[in-house]
């Protein structure tokens, strides 16, 4: 038999309960905490521990620890493992996009450039504590690949910012901190490069970026 024959068994076998076709189909554009999964599919934590556990283990998801409130964890979904297994069924239709992070020096403005490169639906970048300039190591990244951070340059996210976009949130601490009734928002958990301050730190943050703007530009689309 083919070597990766069984792994397609365990991944289909995974994907056969509905609850857990579900689960992949949430995570499809966003991360999502289990307590936020449980409640849109109505079922309790225990059950919904089993079926992450079948999951993890066909290794469709992974569950990670929060950089902002090291008490959460966000589920997310494999996409190179998931490959063609799971329907692209949500579709999304923003006015406007806005990309949320904390300092507004990094993730955020990669976003927003790779947005702008993809799509023509308008969109912004925001910090819910900006920093003076964009990270160095942001703009070297997004060099390497094409983009031009050269004038880019952070700014505060304002209340207005969040009433008529779709806000997608690259950074935990700034997920966190948008906890309040009536903001629908998107959240990517993506390590922070500037606290590790490494190029390769960069490098990462922008595929994990370019994986999900690709995704969310096709749902939009």
């Amino acid at each position: 038999m083919h070597p990766g024959l069984e792994e397609r068994a365990r991944v289909h076998a995974a994907l056969s309960d509905p609850h857990r076709l579900a689960i992949c189909d949430l995570l499809e554009l966003s991360d999502r905490a289990p307590s936020e999964l449980a409640a849109r599919l109505g079922i309790n934590s225990s059950l919904l521990a089993h079926h992450l556990a079948v999951l993890g283990a066909a290794g469709l998801t992974e569950t990670v620890v929060s950089s902002g409130d090291r008490r959460r964890r966000y589920v997310r979904l494999r996409r190179d493992v998931a490959g063609g297994m799971i329907a692209p069924l949500l579709h999304v239709a923003p006015m406007s996009v806005l990309f949320v992070c904390t300092q507004n020096s990094a993730r955020s403005q990669l976003a927003l450039a790779l947005w702008r490169q993809r799509s023509r639906i308008p969109a912004a970048s925001a910090g819910t504590r900006p920093a003076r300039r964009v990270h160095a190591g942001a703009q070297r990244a997004a060099a390497r690949h094409g983009l031009d951070l050269s004038q880019a340059v952070p700014r505060a996210l304002v209340p207005s910012d969040l009433q008529s976009a779709l806000v997608v949130t690259v950074c935990d601490e700034a997920n966190e901190s948008l906890e309040a009734p009536g903001i629908e928002r998107l959240h990517w958990s993506i390590p922070d490069p500037v606290a590790i301050g490494k190029a390769q730190a960069f490098e990462d943050a922008f595929q994990a970026l370019v994986e999900r703007v690709s995704t969310l530009q096709a749902a939009s689309a």
